[in-house]
């Protein structure tokens, strides 16, 4: 028997199946150690076959196999080979998607806790102990008014040559026992809600079909209660799930009602937790411990069978696609599965992408509609703030007087507030006013972020920190400014105008701890009055009743970038972000602060109108021929070389041209250039952009440039890039 085996190196040169001979009891799925030039590597069993085209002097054994039931499933092995097609991957790093480094690598083991319970009486103890030994005979007590406790705990207590003394002697029982590190632990109950006509009506229509809906509901509409109900009869099949959200903040109340519906049956994965949670998490789903898996795009991936339902919550959102290598649409692989498993894929969202409602408008989607909040509330009214008709009436602050005074009023009323503005850090950057000098990262383009709490300059995009500014490096001059604030400022801010008040801070900075998220917005809920400013991770999934006003500080600095999607985007945040006002009291009121105020963007969104946004963006796309009427391809190169950099994009750029005249009519336009930031993490960035209509062979030919295999160059290719950074 031979086994076909794909070996676990990332390299062009070896992205290929190898035969090897197999062992006696080697099964496709398995993971094995193989012979590989002159050393032996990890591999894939992916086939096993009776014969070889391979010269039997030629052919290696494997070495071992290193488990006994197979990692890789059918369904997951099936879902590498579309991985590896659709994506243009390598088969080796379709494997490493779906099956985590601590899996795939065995760096995590299960983790054996040491119970320790007493044999003898108190009495008998003192006696065999002896008095002089304090400790041991404080442990022994603790045991016996305990009952048993773990080995690990004892030692912290008591001192590990206590513990150890007396497992010596024989006087307690130590047993072996497997523990499972859960992530997330909860016993709340939550109440089941009674549904409406239109949730009962949405239920129905998904579940007796496996086709892909798009359920769109405006925010407080109960899409979450629809979701658990579609899981509930998937479960009640014998069927699993996959619930999907986009931002490691909303997973914890998303779990604390998952575990209260499904008690038992619901695993967490994203990338917040630990190897060791991880590889628990894993091994519940694997072996159908686990029924339910929550999380965020990487949960995609779980080695769940028999699925029942798959559902992307606020499938609008940009973190869905992977803008690191090897990147893929989760949506795209979310289609496979249900595909595979002949069950119903929905794509939630109050605010859809524009090419998943041109799906659902064209027929390759099935829309269901939540057209009202669930109580019969309406919607916060959003209230536009020219902030420079604010500067003409002298009012230089960031802070318009109508937010402060909706602020105020909120806090009086005992309710809670929530401020959003996409910057985090004290100020965007640090500038002399003397001679222009601007403070920039070494290893990036780009400016560096001055947080104040740490008295110090960061870069956004390496990480790396700087001394801040008391003098201009360049001049000496200590006349020193700050650009647009982030929510650092904000927060100081508050704190001077409301004295007292509670002020919590959610941002990147703020959340890097363990439990990050889950302890700010558990503190923030049970905080009456209280204010909530954060960046975009506060702006979709929350649910907070007592949370009476919105306050939106810098609306326009998602309108303004040079994206296509920026249109897109900046009415999803401020449809979004406003609706966390007023979910169970009709008391919700939104403030937008804008530069531009007769923006069609923002008339469409305070009227909550999708449906006519929709049909002006999708004309306009039309017209100028952007995405869905074209795909946009782009390919990046980069090397720590500014020459190297070059020259392979001269080179790419080239056989581009070839393409392009093969396919005159269908490329709309094919230009190198430097990216928009062109140096990050040392690396020297340019970039080929193209756009045509979309055409499977064109996209084929684009990739294959990117086999060429160049020393010390990188070079990556995406389909319709999130961000052109």
């Amino acid at each position: 028997m031979f086994a076909q085996v794909v070996v676990d190196i990332s390299n062009d040169a070896v992205d290929r199946i190898f035969d090897y001979i197999a062992l006696p009891d080697t099964q496709v799925g398995m993971r094995v150690k193989v012979p590989f030039a002159n050393r032996s590597v990890l591999g894939y069993v992916i086939g096993l076959k009776d014969k070889t085209t391979v010269d039997n002097s030629k052919l290696k054994s494997i070495i071992s196999n290193l488990e006994s039931v197979p990692k890789l499933k059918p369904e997951i092995l099936s879902l590498c080979d579309f991985l590896a097609g659709h994506f243009f991957l390598r088969l080796s790093d379709a494997i490493k998607l779906v099956l985590p480094s601590c899996v795939r690598l065995d760096s995590q083991k299960e983790q054996n806790f040491f119970v320790l319970s007493p044999i003898y009486d108190i009495d008998t103890a003192i006696n065999m102990i002896g008095n002089r030994a304090k400790s041991q005979l404080s442990a022994y007590a603790f045991l016996c008014e305990q009952g048993e406790c773990e080995f690990s705990k004892l030692v912290e207590l008591f001192g590990r040559s206590a513990i150890n003394a007396l497992v010596e002697k024989g006087m307690v029982s130590k047993i072996a026992e497997r523990r499972m590190r859960a992530p997330i632990s909860s016993n709340e109950k939550i109440a089941r809600n009674i549904l409406t006509k239109s949730q009962q009506s949405a239920i129905d229509t998904i579940s007796a079909h496996d086709e892909t809906f798009l359920l769109q509901g405006v925010t407080g509409s109960g899409k979450t209660e629809v979701y658990m109900n579609i899981i509930e009869k998937a479960l009640s099949e014998n069927k699993t799930a996959i619930m999907l959200v986009p931002e490691i903040s909303l997973t914890p109340q998303m779990m604390n009602r998952f575990n209260s519906r499904f008690p038992n049956l619901v695993a967490v994965l994203h990338s917040g937790l630990s190897e060791g949670e991880r590889y628990d998490e894993w091994d519940r789903i694997f072996t159908g411990q686990a029924k339910v898996v929550l999380g965020a795009r990487s949960a995609i991936f779980a080695p769940l069978e028999n699925l029942g339902a798959i559902i992307i919550d606020e499938e609008h959102d940009g973190s869905y696609v992977s803008e690191t290598n090897p990147r893929f649409f989760t949506h795209d692989v979310a289609e496979f599965r249900a595909r595979y498993n002949k069950c119903p894929l929905v794509l939630g969202s109050a605010t859809p992408s524009i090419d998943s409602f041109n799906k659902a408008k064209n027929g390759t989607y099935h829309l269901v509609e939540l057209p009202e909040r669930i109580n019969g509330l309406e919607m916060p009214k959003i209230e536009i703030v020219d902030m420079l008709t604010e500067v003409m009436d002298g009012n230089t602050s960031p802070y318009s007087k109508k937010l402060i005074a909706k602020l105020d009023q909120a806090i009086k009323n005992k309710k809670q507030s929530i401020l959003f503005i996409n910057r985090r850090g004290f100020a965007s950057f640090m500038v002399c006013r003397e001679c222009g000098y601007r403070a920039k990262c070494d290893d990036c383009e780009v400016s560096l972020v001055y947080h104040k709490e740490d008295n110090q300059l960061k870069c956004h995009f390496c990480g790396k920190r700087y001394r801040a500014l008391t003098n201009c490096p360049n001049c000496n001059s200590q006349n020193i400014k700050y650009g647009a604030l982030g929510t650092e400022r904000v927060c100081e801010d508050l704190k001077e105008m409301f004295p007292g008040v509670p002020i919590f801070r959610m941002d990147n900075d703020t959340t890097r701890g363990k439990n990050g998220h889950k302890n700010i917005l558990e503190q923030f809920s049970k905080t009456t009055p209280s204010i909530l400013v954060g960046t975009q991770m506060i702006a979709k999934g929350h649910d907070y009743p007592n949370v009476a006003f919105v306050g939106i500080l810098d609306a326009d600095v998602s309108l303004y970038n040079s994206d296509y999607k920026s249109n897109e985007r900046t009415f999803q945040l401020v449809t979004q972000v406003a609706g966390r006002a007023g979910r169970k009291t009709n008391d919700g009121y939104v403030v937008l602060q804008t530069y531009a105020p007769k923006h069609y963007v923002y008339r469409f969104a305070t009227a909550y109108d999708y449906r006519s946004f929709y049909d002006k963006e999708i004309n306009l796309r039309q017209t100028t021929g952007f995405p869905p009427y074209s795909t946009i391809l782009r390919i990046l190169v980069s090397s720590e070389s500014d020459n190297r950099a070059k020259d392979v994009t001269k080179k790419l750029y080239d056989k581009a041209i070839e393409i392009k005249a093969k396919y005159k009519r269908e490329i709309i336009f094919l230009q190198a250039m430097p990216s928009p930031v062109k140096r990050i993490q040392t690396k020297y960035r340019y970039q080929i952009l193209t756009r045509y209509v979309p055409n499977d062979k064109i996209t084929s030919e684009f990739f294959e440039l990117s086999d060429i295999i160049e020393k010390d160059v990188s070079i990556f290719v995406e389909i319709n890039p999130n961000n052109l950074r």
